[in-house]
């Protein structure tokens, strides 16, 4: 069933309407996750604050800001019928249109507070970049969940990017697909390399990177390669353009790159397993599914904290 306001929110609603002094402090509910993790603690963390209905927009970023994650969510009503519920994401300095991280995690966040069900396995999240279906696996002990990516288009390459990302890349041997600059939820700057340890040894142009996504209005840059160990493709991801050096596990920049994967026919054209941010002390695993012209991305999420917020108002 979609989303509902439950009686105590809309007491906290009708409050805001009365005369009476608004009050200091939020005392919500919130969740911190674990998202994409293959072993304990080695995903991506994430931040949910539920019922900030009545939050601001700036109140958000400053606590966004405060928790200093790659992204923190806000769970809240939807405004159409279609939707289970809404989610508004930021980075500790921006609000974004769509990630893959958090969009799964709100999604966990959803079930385990009990606020929507699946319908035939899918919840649908409305956000900035539409509504996006997210399906829900579950086998009474196990929970897998995947988003649907925004559909992918290439960009062009402006010969006036040329420069910027030979910087970027530095002296990174280049792969098979070579780079793609790309959209689909959010723009990113691709490059396969020519191995496994091309990728987990590269020492990032973080300067270089940064001038490149601010040139072309993109997130950074991700590098992936083809890997014969237990995964099938590694990659790292560096989103300078939102001042962040590298991302643990990133669900829409794997998505994209399934979409650029697919567009050649190969081993890896119907999915593939990804390993992400062992080069930062964790270990991330995200499965990517390509159905068609569909790209899922998914993983496991687990509970960390779940807890009470006071947060001044």
């Amino acid at each position: 069933m979609p989303f509902q306001l439950a009686s105590t929110y809309q007491r906290k609603a009708l409050a805001k309407l009365s005369n009476n002094p608004k009050p200091r402090f939020s005392n919500l509910r919130y969740m911190q996750l674990d998202v994409f993790p293959h072993a304990p603690g080695g995903g991506n963390p994430l931040g949910v604050v539920i019922d900030a209905y009545d939050w601001s927009p700036s109140q958000m970023q400053a606590f966004a800001a405060w928790t200093d994650l790659v992204e923190t969510t806000f769970l809240l009503p939807p405004s159409v019928p279609e939707a289970d519920y809404r989610v508004r994401i930021f980075t500790p300095t921006r609000e974004i249109a769509f990630a893959g991280h958090p969009t799964l995690g709100s999604a966990h966040a959803v079930l385990h507070a009990g606020l929507a069900h699946p319908r035939d396995g899918i919840l649908t999240q409305e956000c900035q970049a539409g509504l996006l279906p997210v399906e829900v696996r579950d086998n009474g002990v196990t929970r897998t969940l995947s988003v649907r990516a925004p559909g992918a288009r290439m960009l062009p390459m402006a010969a006036t990017y040329d420069a910027l990302l030979a910087a970027a890349l530095g002296e990174a041997p280049l792969g098979e697909l070579g780079a793609a600059y790309i959209e689909g939820g959010r723009r990113w700057w691709l490059a396969e390399l020519a191995n496994e340890q091309a990728v987990r040894g590269l020492k990032p142009q973080h300067a270089a990177i940064g001038e490149l996504a601010r040139a072309s209005d993109s997130l950074g840059l991700c590098v992936f390669a083809r890997s014969q160990g237990a995964f099938d493709v590694v990659v790292r991801a560096f989103p300078a353009g939102v001042g962040i050096l590298e991302d643990p596990a990133s669900g829409a920049a794997n998505g994209l790159i399934g979409a650029f994967i697919a567009s050649r026919p190969g081993p890896l054209a119907n999915g593939y397993r990804v390993s992400q941010w062992r080069e930062m002390g964790h270990d991330a695993e995200l499965i990517v599914r390509i159905d068609g012209p569909a790209v899922w991305v998914g993983g496991r999420v687990d509970t960390i904290i779940d807890g009470t917020l006071t947060w001044p108002s």
